[in-house]
């Protein structure tokens, strides 16, 4: 017990000492002081219950995601049709009541019609439906989307526009935003500390699907001008700067490159003008894309398409190899690097649109706040009252684990940017109340051990040892508990685990290690015959 080596006790008074000093600054914070700007300053992100923020529900377009279905089937249609060997020659396809139909010009290639498409086909679920059901009668092919397959793109497409909201949140600097789905549809954003939503639904609302297809320049102005697109291809509103107003521009629906293979996107300016541009880079796959298109089309313009609207319409005067481009066009600064932000995070594979808006002010959150801190100030002093009345010295050592155990949580905390909610104080607070449970522990079963005869040091040591495995199991089956809520719950009960993960491991290092280290020196120094307890 007497043998605590001096390594050992400069470890523990480091760990200790580094956690109180990262918990300064949310001291101060809290505090409503100054912490001085030249320092580091991590502090710990307060939730929407309790620094306030913006709650956002977010609704997806499914319909969307049925018409994008049919329009990637088409194309796989035709180029497995192309394809073929030899090749199956096929007449206009039509999308009509959202199913592809189309007429085989050779009726006795039917079954060739069939193998070929169906690889076009996945398994939907564990069901065994396929994702379309495939009819082929007398020369007449009819491609009919299942529910099931619906159902499982949606699922997909949700998941992805869950993944992208996240990251172009984190890109607008905010922290711990709770993000989930509800229901089948929605997205549920709440973004603590953001008081103005306006910005966010600005971000959350553009859908940067960005393409490149190609200009169809025979379609006449008339036909434009009067909304006809000829077969193939689709009316598109371009801003044309060398003429007033919207005018729409004819591209091929088929055949052009997505977005989403972007690897990257960065705002940058133009060598020569300095207007502001996006810089964008494809992966292999989509820069042989790109330089296919371009080196295939050298001379015909091409447009820029993002959100359904064409930013610019540049001709190809070479081709376009190595997998990068910029996209230009009326930028600003700001909008440049939103535009980037955007891309660079992903295309949202469907619309969102804002159905429920609310804005959660701070004020309940500083009464939380404050509440919280009363409860614990006042628990914390009742238990050392408590305990310096039942241990004596053993007692003060307890008091002072504890308050170095509620600065070591605050700066782990803060050291890992963590977000305190409002079941996150409550956890805090259980937490300092179930921390003397140890020194408890320990107390009983050194009085225990003088009661039968043993010495002091012996006393000590034996109840230390003794206690040590009561200790751990207890807080080892809490901690499972905690782990769990972690993995399983989501938003306040996440927030709660987290504090009282933290909670648990500090208390046990203070009420275990420290206190340790201190008995030991007194006994060394003052070597007693006897303690009260």
């Amino acid at each position: 017990m007497l043998d605590f080596p001096r390594w050992k006790q400069v470890w523990l008074w480091f760990v200790t000492a580094a956690c109180a000093v990262v918990a300064l600054p949310s001291i101060f914070s809290v505090s409503g002081l100054d912490w001085p700007k030249a320092l580091p300053a991590p502090t710990i992100n307060l939730g929407l219950d309790l620094a306030g923020g913006s709650h956002l529900l977010l609704e997806a377009d499914t319909n969307q995601v049925r018409q994008l279905r049919l329009e990637q089937m088409e194309d796989g249609v035709r180029q497995r049709m192309a394809k073929a060997d030899p090749r199956i020659e096929i007449g206009d396809i039509s999308t009509k009541d959202g199913r592809i139909t189309f007429m085989l010009t050779d009726p006795s290639k039917a079954d060739a019609a069939r193998e070929q498409l169906q690889t076009l086909t996945t398994g939907a679920g564990v069901t065994g439906q396929r994702d379309w059901d495939l009819q082929i009668n007398q020369g007449q092919v009819v491609l009919t989307p299942t529910e099931q397959g619906l159902k499982q793109s949606v699922d997909q497409a949700m998941g992805a526009a869950v993944e992208v909201v996240r990251k172009r949140i984190d890109a607008l600097g905010t922290r711990e935003p709770t993000i989930v789905r509800q229901g089948s549809s929605r997205i549920l954003v709440q973004v603590p500390g953001l008081s103005d939503p306006k910005q966010l639904k600005d971000q959350l609302g553009q859908t940067a699907k960005l393409e490149f297809k190609l200009v169809d320049i025979n379609a006449s102005q008339a036909d434009r001008a009067q909304g006809i697109a000829q077969p193939g291809t689709q009316l598109v509103p371009f801003a044309n700067p060398e003429k007033d107003g919207i005018v729409p521009l004819a591209v091929y629906r088929l055949g052009g490159i997505s977005g989403d293979q972007l690897t990257k996107a960065t705002p940058g300016n133009d060598q020569q003008t300095n207007e502001p541009l996006v810089r964008i880079s494809f992966d292999q796959q989509g820069g042989a894309k790109f330089a296919k298109l371009t080196s295939e089309n050298v001379g015909r313009p091409f447009a820029i398409i993002l959100d359904g609207k064409v930013i610019s319409a540049p001709n190809i005067n070479e081709p376009i190899i190595g997998g990068e481009a910029q996209i230009s066009g009326s930028f600003t600064p700001e909008t440049s690097q939103q535009l980037a932000i955007n891309l660079a995070s992903g295309a949202l594979p469907v619309d969102l649109k804002v159905v429920e808006e609310r804005s959660v002010g701070p004020d309940l959150g500083a009464d939380s706040i404050k509440s919280g801190a009363i409860a614990m100030a006042v628990g914390s002093l009742a238990l050392m009252v408590f305990m310096l009345l039942t241990y004596g010295r053993f007692g003060i050592y307890t008091c002072a684990a504890l308050v170095l155990n509620t600065l070591m949580i605050l700066g782990i905390m803060a050291g890992i940017n963590a977000t305190l909610t409002l079941p996150g104080i409550a956890g805090f607070v259980l937490t300092i109340g179930a921390a003397v449970d140890a020194n408890v522990l320990i107390n009983e079963r050194i009085r225990e051990e003088r009661a039968r005869g043993r010495k002091v040091v012996q006393a000590v040591e034996v109840g230390y040892t003794e206690a040590r495995s009561a200790i751990f199991d207890g807080n080892i089956t809490n901690t499972i508990a905690a782990v769990l809520m972690f993995l399983i719950g989501s938003g306040p009960v996440k927030g709660f685990a987290v504090v009282l993960i933290i909670g648990i491991a500090t208390s046990v290092f203070t009420a275990v290690s420290l206190t340790r280290m201190w008995m030991a020196n007194w006994l060394r120094r003052t070597r007693p015959t006897d303690i009260v307890l």
